[in-house]
């Protein structure tokens, strides 16, 4: 195994009162991103497309996590999220570093690092679909949103060692590009991972799912994949919206999610936040 200097989970010095204010403010619009179900499995079939062309997919083709179970992935990286958006900061970057040290389990086993530019794909993705799905499920994010949501995130990136991160909103929409065009492609671990997603959703929830990453993924992904959105997709999202507040959530979700998946995306939901 060759050697290295591991990058180390910056764990702040800190006060009691620190430690214990929120990580993420209360009313921030991260919060009512990441405490909506139906938000979150919109920033999943973005991010689902996306890694599956992303050149360190094989990461997790090593560790079988994704392959295995790839709706089961999805919800466990979405416990991680929520178990830092709102937790106070110590119970945060207990978290954060319970994360890094999976990280440095897996490169031990490998007998590699994964690479800087990794760390940050999967970071952008997630800052990137956070916005999408909010924009698609309730609204466009305002300026000063769109940089409340990027400070957070940041700093999550910061505290797990992610390095070379743009400092504002708008520098990172150019690094962002810069890695839309350097680091996806189309490859067999793409196809096997598609497959999975078929396997397991089955005929008509994978179609849907296609039709949802055909709206919400940028043009690269788009054409990498081959995607081509429903054409009437948007106006059934605002059909959906209306079933919600008629009070028939429970009864689509049971009709479009695995049944052995419905309690976790109840729990996704987070007390308070509007409907």
């Amino acid at each position: 195994m060759p050697s290295r200097d591991h990058k180390k989970y910056r764990m702040y010095a800190a006060s009691d009162a620190e430690l214990a204010r929120p990580f993420v403010a209360p009313d921030s619009i991260v919060r009512a991103i990441w405490g909506d179900a139906d938000t979150i499995l919109l920033v999943f079939a973005g991010a689902a497309a996306e890694f599956a062309l992303n050149r360190a997919v094989d990461w997790l083709f090593f560790t079988n996590a994704l392959p295995r179970d790839p709706i089961g992935r999805l919800f466990a990286t979405a416990a991680h999220a929520q178990q830092i958006v709102f937790a106070d900061c110590a119970a945060a970057h207990q978290t954060l570093a319970r994360i890094a040290r999976i990280h440095r389990a897996v490169e031990r086993q490998r007998g590699q690092r994964i690479p800087d530019w990794a760390h940050r794909d999967v970071l952008y993705l997630l800052i990137a679909y956070s916005e999408q799905a909010y924009a698609l499920h309730r609204r466009p994010l305002t300026p000063a949103e769109r940089d409340e949501l990027y400070s957070v995130f940041r700093r999550v990136g910061e505290s797990l060692g992610v390095e070379q991160l743009p400092a504002t909103y708008a520098a990172w929409q150019r690094d962002r590009a810069a890695h839309l065009r350097r680091d996806l492609a189309y490859s067999l671990l793409t196809r096997r991972l598609y497959r999975r997603y078929r396997e397991v959703l089955g005929w008509w929830r994978y179609s849907l799912i296609l039709a949802i990453q055909g709206i919400i993924v940028p043009p690269e992904v788009r054409g990498l994949l081959g995607l081509r959105p429903w054409p009437f997709l948007r106006q059934a999202l605002g059909l959906y919206r209306v079933l919600v507040r008629l009070g028939l959530r429970p009864l689509i979700h049971r009709a479009l999610i695995p049944k052995q998946y419905l309690a976790p995306l109840r729990r996704m939901d987070a007390p308070g936040l509007p409907s």
